[in-house]
């Protein structure tokens, strides 16, 4: 059975479909985590990326915050997905948002050039993609 891929077209049509990623709120040393960005958009972000092709949420999630942080992340859990098509002004991107603790000492990696941790009342101004909502709604606990 032949699988289509994204790229394949689909009744002489090819698909158009949102990108899947995923972040990760990390609670950790009585703050949250955020990178700041090497590549464009700048700005600093929660940690994440996108989802391989074969690959579960769950592993993209701890691959990414350990790429992005050099932590390993435990108690992870789901908080909220994020599909609003102008989200990333690269493309359209579906997040699914994680919320997780932390292990591990906090060192910068792959396209993160610092990180740090913020609390609610520290966070920088410059923060990238719509990730000032995403943490509105974690710190109000809307979800």
């Amino acid at each position: 059975m032949k699988v289509c891929r994204t790229t394949e077209p689909i009744m002489g049509k090819t698909p158009r479909n949102p990108l899947l990623t995923v972040d990760v709120i990390i609670e950790t040393g009585g703050g949250i985590v955020l990178i700041e960005r090497k590549n464009p958009p700048f700005g600093w972000a929660i940690p994440g990326g996108f989802v391989d092709y074969g690959e579960t949420i769950e592993d993209a999630v701890r691959r990414e915050a350990k790429e992005e942080t050099g932590l390993d992340i435990d108690r992870v859990r789901q908080f909220h997905t994020y599909s609003d098509p102008k989200r990333d002004p690269r493309h359209h991107t579906v997040t699914v948002m994680f919320i997780a603790t932390a292990s591990g000492t906090l060192k910068a990696g792959d396209d993160a050039a610092k990180a740090w941790i913020f609390t609610r009342d520290t966070l920088p101004e410059d923060i990238a993609f719509d990730h000032r909502q995403i943490l509105d709604d974690y710190f109000s606990g809307k979800y």
